[in-house]
């Protein structure tokens, strides 16, 4: 489980000086799409989220979401919270709890008990009992992914109407928990934060306007000053700078081309960028002082996408750009200095024209190393209607030996004392370990404050290999040569892995 440390422990000293980068090849992904596993529940219609994080603690990504339009049980077979167990090999276990759903999730420990919870934003807020009957909503895992406590008072509760959708978790005030925030489903209750108040209720932290939506919500640091900003599909902006007590202004981002929204550093300056999708080709900008924004420089691809992620699919340290629509998923490299390659494609599975639905791109599903992608797709060839199917796009190397390879904090990127923070690293665990019985391993997660060479500061022990971790930022630091070390060990095998560059931390 994740162990959560808000005082600095003892400094241990580094035996060995780790390599400065990843001591693999440079490495060109590939991949397939399979609905291996996959083809339950039913789906209908419509948009959803899904969510990629190791909910029963086994150090196997799972899959959650709660549904599209037909959830709860409008022509299909799903219904609220679903969590799709995975065993690390491509299988799949589905468990649903409750009867509500159609709209996002997020994963995290709000309550400090080491268990993976949730938070979600619903249309169809249909359930008759607490699990489920309100548009916004927080609930308690007990680690096995399949049992859900309501710890929501407060939610909801700032005229939200309609429904909500986008859901992520952060810390936005600093003290150390998760606080949520959720997007509008379409028009018109605009953007909601609430911050945690540890106790199961929620108080109202920011409220945005009430207006059209296409649904996402991201926290991010779009000004790498260590506070939470946060980006969100909406018309009435897209960007809002967070100052560290739960407040956000508008950060001079407002337009119509707010769809397929994903964040994250893809020039290497410690600040994330935005990209959206506009006339079907991704857009991504860069925020500048005075919220000023310009375009960075994407190569133009089939012109049919719908949704955007960024993250490192190579695993070199530097941000890469995926993107989806209409049956085609393509990719394109990133230099770490805000410029992409050209980019590569294939076409995913299944009839008619295939509407993006849901996109996502967080997680190594099979511990190969690399990041896969999750693809829910329309395939009903209609604009409305709907028959959504799910994918998984497995990158397709094969590893030969087990690697660990931290890769949040990013480089440059500015943390501070206090929060609660998700550390995240790249893991392979080849299948000669895997088929031992041993599972994924266990990881260690240490800080240093001095330099690539450390001394070491041990911030969690012992936690599932699944690829991320959340933490408390030791306070009264202020450093700006800041590196973390992720030591996996599996089955006699060991493994270490150092930040590819330097973060800051404040006090």
């Amino acid at each position: 489980m994740s162990l959560l440390l808000a005082l600095l422990l003892p400094q241990v000293v580094a035996p060995q000086l780790p390599a400065a980068k990843r001591a693999l090849p440079p490495h060109s992904p590939s991949y397939v799409a399979t609905q291996s596993g996959l083809a339950q529940p039913t789906f209908e219609g419509g948009r959803t989220e899904f969510e990629c994080a190791d909910v029963d603690g086994d150090g196997h990504v799972d899959l959650a979401s709660v549904g599209d339009h037909g959830s709860p049980l409008i022509g299909s077979t799903q219904h609220g919270i679903m969590i799709w167990r995975g065993d690390g090999a491509r299988g799949w276990s589905l468990a649903m709890s409750g009867d509500f759903g159609y709209g996002g999730i997020a994963i995290g420990d709000v309550n400090g008990d080491g268990l993976a919870d949730v938070g979600y934003g619903v249309h169809h807020a249909y359930a008759a009992g607490d699990l489920g009957d309100q548009l916004l909503e927080v609930a308690l895992g007990d680690g096995t992914g399949t049992a859900w406590t309501p710890w929501d008072d407060g939610l909801a509760s700032t005229g939200e109407t309609w429904g909500m959708f986008g859901t992520d978790f952060g810390d936005v005030d600093g003290d150390g928990d998760l606080d949520v925030g959720s997007n509008s489903f379409g028009c018109c209750a605009g953007i909601r934060v609430y911050a945690n108040e540890r106790d199961g209720t929620w108080t109202p932290s920011f409220v945005g306007a009430g207006v059209n939506s296409d649904m996402d919500l991201s926290f991010c640091d779009l000004d790498g000053d260590g506070h939470l900003d946060l980006a969100a599909s909406n018309s009435a902006g897209i960007a809002y700078r967070g100052d560290g007590s739960g407040a956000f202004a508008p950060a001079g981002l407002v337009g119509t081309d707010y769809a397929g929204l994903s964040v994250g550093d893809v020039d290497g300056d410690g600040a994330d960028e935005i990209a959206t999708v506009t006339g079907g080709q991704p857009h991504v900008r860069r925020w500048s002082a005075g919220d000023v924004w310009t375009d960075l420089v994407v190569p133009a691809g089939p012109g049919t996408y719908e949704r955007t992620q960024l993250c490192d699919l190579d695993v070199d340290g530097d941000l890469d750009l995926a993107a989806f629509g209409r049956g085609t998923l393509s990719w394109w490299l990133g230099d770490g200095a805000g410029s992409f390659g050209a980019p590569e494609s294939l076409a995913t599975p299944g009839a008619n024209t295939k509407y993006a639905e849901a996109f996502e791109a967080s997680a190594d599903l099979d511990h190969n190393g690399y990041p896969d992608l999750l693809v829910l797709q329309d395939e009903s060839g209609l604009f409305t209607g709907g028959h959504n199917e799910l994918y998984a796009v497995y990158e397709t190397s094969t590893p030969t030996k087990l690697t660990a390879q931290p890769l949040i904090p990013r480089p440059n990127a500015t943390w501070r004392g206090g929060q609660a923070r998700f550390v995240t690293w790249a893991s392979a665990v080849p299948d000669a370990i895997l088929g031992l019985g041993a599972g994924a391993g266990i990881a260690t997660i240490e800080l240093s404050t001095s330099g690539r060479a450390g001394p070491w500061i041990p911030l969690a022990s012992a936690v599932p290999n699944s690829g991320r971790a959340q933490i408390v930022v030791p306070s009264g630091i202020a450093s700006s040569d800041c590196f973390l070390r992720v030591s996996v060990l599996a089955h006699g095998a060991t493994a270490t892995g150092t930040s590819f560059g330097a973060f800051r931390l404040l006090p």
